[in-house]
């Protein structure tokens, strides 16, 4: 995650680390990264020691340990709202690029008023919220320019 720090920094967004583990123990691996590769963490980890926040965030995976959360991703907009999730097994490591699609897809939506089809990627085609008037409708079948759609309720868009 740290390696990837500027894409996060680039799209105005602030990692954040949460660990059932002391304090110590996080100087300890945080040390140990950067014995190892050089990479130092440019982001704060919390201390969660009595597991708290980690149980509000439903974050234990009980069918494997009471004591160890699974490796979850929250992305937390500026109003505080839990907007996507990914969660992982203790076994699996994260996959920084699908995060980072994530918020360039969140912040696509947000700006443009449109939704992301699957896979989407930036540049390619976003679906355009289908029509709330009759009117509206009417100039989709009519063939409104600039988009490209399946049926009257399914529409794509280019942004550039």
């Amino acid at each position: 995650m740290a390696k990837h720090n500027n894409q996060f920094v680039r799209r105005n967004t602030q990692l954040l680390g949460l660990s059932i583990d002391s304090n110590p123990s996080h100087l300890a691996w945080v040390y140990n990264i950067y014995q190892n590769t050089g990479i130092q963490i440019p982001f704060p980890i919390i201390t969660d020691r009595d597991g708290s926040i980690s149980r509000q965030y439903g974050m234990f995976a009980p069918d494997v340990s009471t004591t160890q959360t699974v490796r979850n991703v929250f992305f937390i907009d500026e109003n505080q709202i839990v907007r996507a999730i990914l969660v992982y097994p203790l076994t699996n490591g994260r996959n920084v690029p699908e995060m980072i699609r994530i918020i360039d897809a969140l912040q696509t939506t947000d700006r443009e008023k449109v939704a992301t089809p699957a896979d989407w990627v930036p540049g390619c085609p976003v679906v355009v919220p289908a029509p709330q008037t009759f009117e509206d409708l009417l100039k989709r079948v009519e063939g409104e320019e600039g988009l490209c759609c399946m049926d009257w309720y399914l529409c794509y868009k280019n942004l550039s």
